[in-house]
């Protein structure tokens, strides 16, 4: 190049505000390039996106102002800006307690596992023949729960701490024979637990009895007890009389436990607790002000078929080979509605196999030396107290020493504060020490230092005059071999990629999932949730050490309000399923405020998530289903007959928009406007939020309430079925009734009438930087286009489909919205070929399937997200085309069904390469259906799975060693 030549473009000198690859986020993130959007425009009959959107979406919700949200950055300078705010967080140790503790993540774990996209874009396990890796992780969390709780079995993972002894409590009231409506509850359990506890227990009409039930018998009518071990403040009771008297009344009883207490302490299962609840966050997962964690709950066999949540089981696949899959799906939501004995449908997946391989990582010996240490710094901690003249509490501990010094709880406080360590003021005389596997000799002598204590060696070595843990375990624990054999890391290693081969997840290929949103999750969204800043933060800390984190919650409730035209938010809700409690109790205490104690209907139309019924029933309000017509869309004539017969009965519609359907409906401001007219709210279910942001938002055409799946369109991974938050969005009238907490009430909105949802104030506040940095790299811009994308893709699909299998639902001019619903019933009704069928042939294409039999039995509910390439679409497309053929081949009687590649898929290798091959289409034919799928196989590691004899025949926990030679 000459001296004299121009520069190339991109080499121009630039001034400081102008950046020129401010919008490259966006190129990455939405897969369709201009002229593979032009070539798709024309498939689907739009001469522009524009066109195609006002179509599509009706013109009365359509909004044509641009999203009130800051221009794109790209990834660099939105880490930098992302960074600047972790800054000001301010580090300390945290040896509050509470629930909440320091820990190590082992580094392979962390690299292997977290930061693995194989295992952060799995989706949850339906389609268990492609999720034997996660089902296997989640199988070894459930044998380590229940192992270390000394009961039967434990569910594949609950939400956080506090929401699972609600589950407890709820769950106990089901069982116990003894009618009356009262719950004990020992007075030292941590406050957020019991607060979450009085919230889900007003609007079922349960009285909570919160009491010392040492000292006070069981109550007259109590179904069950709450007994902690150790308590919030440390002490560890012996609690079999209290438990033997319990059971006595009648009354079932929840143990709350600490879980790495449990290899030193007795398990409760010994002494005799039918039910146990806790958090597995201290086994390697940090604190991240306030989650993800993975909770549990565990029982014995009599009570498997009550548990809520996922149950992971054993079966056999059509092989007779072991198999896993999540065991009595009847369970489940989506099918149960009003009938569920629970809401939860996102789990804790990604958090629940980091603690279960934690357990492998250290094995039995490891953890027991873990708390081992952790028991004995408390002991140091307490001998060195005592021994300055500081009075303990209490004489038992295992992890937390609380010191009595009255009236000077703030000043020692505040003293350790001086020297970066957080305590716990419990009150004006009281303060608590919790010690974890990250405590060091430096920390306990700022501690002792704080007291005013000075201690020595021989201080220190006096030995206490009661054991500090009166009733230790006896025996081996976690003695199954996947415990004991991969602690060498190359061994560990090896076995978490084995584990990961066998699952299907967005690394490998596109999961068409209607109503699930399986779009990208970057790199740079995911990259800050293991700075220490943001990761190593106490939810309890004082609220001036978590400054940056506050700001970036603050930034991103306002994106959030931005994006949905609502004036206020609470992030509190750590699921989708609590988002939908936190909106409904916010309409509840809002209609009660006015004094309408009465409305208490709930209108549901059929096409609503099945969700929507369990959350209305939990808030206290009876459901009444309003009817669909035939084009999919909420009859209308029949809303408003309902709305009548309700009358000033009337609390609210919980109404999915885009439809579940996968319609944008016409009808959506008249149905606001009928509710409304009958003194109603209206509740927009946000999980399909990703077809309207940018175009449609939701406060603008008549919603009062909704929440948003932050895992969906915000881009928070599903992690193989969680972590999820589920935030609640409102109106300015509803505002005050939004959730509130008891630890840092300065967070709480104007009134704090409806108590906590989750655990922590701000629910799972580690991974919320996911979705700041989407939206700060994606802009206005960007996120609308994201959204058009979502719908094009959709009806190219639909378009490219729709000869092969009928389009169930379409909107007035023929489009659908960002999903649609294939409609496999007519071929079934002639060739006995099910939507099953096709869902389990598309995995020898390496796909996973879409949404099977919801919101409509035999059919299958698409959605390809913005995210998808053409190439991507048309290779799904193919296979779905392939597929149709081969039903055709069955419909001219060349296969039967019983005999044909649909019924006998997936094809595992083993099958394929066997010495006899006896069925009536070629090997070839099996594993190679479509040229694609020679240039990168995915073979699926079982064979079609024995759904009913898992369920016939519970087996939840690890196989024995001799059925994993087999695999």
């Amino acid at each position: 190049m000459s001296a004299t030549a121009p520069l190339p473009s991109l080499c121009l000198p630039v001034d400081a505000g102008f950046c020129p690859n401010d919008g490259d986020f966006e190129l990455r993130h939405i897969g369709v390039d201009g002229d593979d959007r032009s070539a798709m425009l024309r498939t689907v009959g739009a001469a522009s996106i524009e066109a195609l959107i006002a179509r599509a979406v009706p013109a009365s919700i359509r909004s044509g102002a641009p999203l009130p949200v800051a221009p794109a950055v790209p990834e660099h300078r939105a880490l930098d800006e992302l960074a600047a705010i972790a800054r000001r967080n301010r580090r300390c140790t945290s040896l509050i307690g509470m629930g909440y503790h320091g820990t190590n993540m082992p580094a392979v774990l962390r690299r292997t596992v977290l930061e693995s996209p194989a295992w952060y874009t799995a989706y949850t396990p339906y389609q268990p023949e492609i999720s034997q890796g996660r089902l296997e992780a989640l199988l070894t969390f459930q044998t380590m729960v229940a192992d270390l709780c000394g009961l039967d079995l434990a569910g594949a993972s609950l939400l956080d701490e506090a929401t699972a002894a609600a589950e407890a409590m709820t769950m106990a009231r089901r069982l116990s024979r003894v009618r009356g409506d009262r719950f004990a509850v020992h007075a030292d359990v941590h406050p957020q637990v019991l607060a979450v506890l009085a919230t889900r227990a007003e609007p079922l009409g349960i009285d909570l009895v919160v009491a010392d039930p040492r000292d006070t018998p069981v109550p007259e009518g109590c179904f069950g007890v709450l007994l902690p071990c150790p308590t919030s403040t440390g002490a560890i009771p012996d609690w079999r009389p209290v438990a033997e008297a319990a059971k006595a009344a009648g009354a079932l009883v929840v143990a709350q436990v600490d879980v790495l207490s449990l290899l030193l302490v007795a398990p409760p299962g010994s002494w005799g607790a039918d039910l146990a609840v806790g958090s597995t966050q201290r086994f390697g997962v940090p604190m991240g002000f306030g989650g993800p964690h993975a909770a549990f709950l565990a029982c014995n066999d009599v009570h498997a078929r009550a548990l809520p949540g996922r149950l992971v089981g054993a079966s056999i696949d059509a092989e007779g080979r072991p198999a896993l899959r999540l065991a009595l799906q009847t369970r489940e939501q989506h099918i149960r509605r009003e009938k569920a004995t629970s809401n939860i449908c996102t789990a804790q997946v990604l958090l629940a196999v980091l603690a279960a391989l934690y357990a492998v990582h250290h094995g039995p010996d490891g953890l027991r030396r873990i708390a081992q240490r952790v028991h004995g710094s408390a002991s140091w901690l307490a001998a060195a107290l005592r021994a300055g003249g500081v009075e303990l509490v209490h004489d038992t501990w295992f992890d937390t020493v609380t010191a009595h010094v009255p009236g000077r709880a703030a000043d020692v406080v505040a003293a350790a504060l001086a020297r970066d360590v957080n305590l716990r003021l419990v009150d004006a005389d009281r303060v608590g020490i919790t010690v974890d596997e990250t405590t060091n000799p430096a920390v306990l002598t700022a501690v002792v230092d704080a007291f005013g204590v000075t201690a020595t060696p021989a201080d220190t070595a006096v030995a206490t005059v009661v054991d500090p843990i009166p009733l230790r375990r006896n025996g081996e624990v976690l003695t199954h071999p996947v415990f004991n054999r991969y602690q060498a890391e190359a061994e560990l290693v090896r076995y978490v990629r084995r584990l990961a081969d066998r699952d299907l997840a967005l690394d490998r290929t596109m999961i068409p999932l209607g109503s699930c949103t399986m779009k990208l999750n970057a790199a740079a969204e995911m990259l800050p949730i293991t700075w220490p800043e943001f990761a190593d933060l106490h939810p309890f800390a004082p609220l001036e050490q978590a400054a940056g984190t506050l700001e970036l919650i603050a930034q991103l409730e306002s994106m959030l309000l931005a994006c949905t035209g609502y004036d206020a938010i609470s992030l509190q809700p750590n699921a989708g399923s609590q988002g939908e409690l936190a909106g409904l109790l916010a309409i509840r205490a809002y209609h009660r405020s006015r004094g309408d104690l009465g409305r208490t209907v709930c209108l549901i139309p059929s096409s609503a998530h099945g969700t929507n019924a369990a959350s209305a029933v939990m808030a206290g309000m009876s459901v009444v289903v309003v009817g669909c017509r035939e084009d999919g869309d909420v009859d209308l004539e029949d809303l408003r007959v309902k709305a009548e017969a309700a009358g000033d009965r009337l609390a609210a519609v919980m109404v999915t928009y885009p439809s579940t359907h996968g319609v944008y409906e016409a009808g959506i401001t008249e149905l606001c406007e009928i509710v409304h007219r009958h003194g109603g709210q209206v509740y927009v279910d946000g999980a399909n939020l990703n077809a309207l942001v940018g175009v449609a938002p939701p406060g603008w055409f008549g919603a009062d309430v909704s929440h948003l799946n932050l895992h969906k369109t915000f881009c928070i991974p599903h992690g193989g079925g969680g972590p999820g938050v589920g935030p609640t969005a409102v109106k300015a009238h509803l505002a005050p009734f939004l959730p509130s907490h008891p630890v840092h009430p300065s967070c709480n909105p104007a009134g704090g009438v409806v108590g906590p949802v989750s655990a922590a104030p701000w629910g799972s506040a580690g991974i919320l930087a996911i979705s700041w940095m989407y939206v700060r790299m994606m802009g206005p811009d960007g996120l609308r286009r994201a959204t058009e994308q979502a719908v094009l893709s959709a009806n190219y699909v639909a378009r490219r489909l729709e000869g092969a299998f009928p389009v169930l639902y379409r909107g007035e001019h023929g489009d659908v919205a960002h999903e649609c619903i294939l409609d496999l019933r007519p071929l079934t009704k002639s060739t006995g070929v099910t939507a099953e069928d096709v869902a389990k042939r598309l995995m020898d294409h390496g796909f996973h399937a879409p949404t099977l039999s919801f919101p409509v039995a035999g059919t299958l509910m698409v959605e390809p997200t913005e995210s998808e390439s053409l190439r991507e679409l048309d290779r799904f497309c193919d296979a779905m085309l392939a597929i149709r053929a081969e039903i055709e081949r069955v419909a001219n009687g060349e296969w039967t069904v019983e005999d044909s590649p649909l019924r006998l898929a997936p094809h595992t290798a083993e099958a394929v390469t066997a010495d006899v091959w006896d069925r009536t289409y070629r090997r070839e034919e099996a594993a190679y259906p479509t040229p694609a799928t020679r240039l990168a196989k995915y073979w699926p590691p079982v064979a079609r799975i024995d759904a009913a004899a898992g369920d016939r025949n519970l087996v939840c926990s690890c196989l024995p060693v001799e059925a994993y030679a087999l695999r």
